[in-house]
């Protein structure tokens, strides 16, 4: 079953990254995809287990850019966006348990965000138009300038770059 699990995981994260995601092999995307279906795990920012915000954190930390711990305090960094105007790489916040802003997510493209849910659940994909958080939704920040934006979230990243270079050569050759 989790072998299924691992599969399912993999398929949707292709899919998902395909299909609608503008930094499909980006860095940002190659950070990512291996923390696809790690566990839910209340105040955990490591491998071992993420909530919400501890991943979010993990992710922008592995490309150079420090976030707050707390989702609440993430929502006052960077600049507001509108849900009209979200591109990937930018931050959406939930309500989800009528106190304020309680879940983070990053969004992917696609109307899609990367989250790390809840107790039980593992860090995956669902679309922020989803019944239960399109209600909840209160607001998304930019946190990569232009320039940054450009270099994490829409370049190949270093291996894929690699990979290209390698090619480029046996043609050569």
């Amino acid at each position: 079953m989790r072998k299924l699990s691992a599969i399912l995981i993999a398929l949707c994260f292709a899919l998902a990254f395909q299909v609608g995601s503008a930094f499909a092999d980006s860095k940002m995307d190659e950070t990512i995809k291996p923390l696809l279906g790690i566990d839910y795990k209340y105040g955990g920012s490591t491998k071992s287990g993420f909530d919400c915000s501890g991943f979010t954190q993990y992710v922008f930390k592995q490309l150079g850019i420090n976030l707050n711990r707390a989702s609440r305090d993430q929502a006052k960094q960077g600049q507001k966006v509108s849900r009209d105007n979200l591109r990937p790489g930018d931050l959406v916040f939930f309500n989800t348990n009528g106190k304020g802003i309680s879940h983070v997510g990053i969004y992917v493209g696609d109307g899609k965000m990367v989250h790390s849910p809840s107790s039980g659940k593992s860090v995956s994909f669902v679309s922020i138009y989803d019944k239960y958080y399109a209600s909840r939704y209160v607001t998304a920040r930019r946190i990569m300038d232009t320039d940054t934006y450009q270099e994490l979230a829409t370049e190949p990243s270093d291996a894929e770059d690699a990979a290209a270079a390698g090619a480029s050569d046996e043609a050569a050759e």
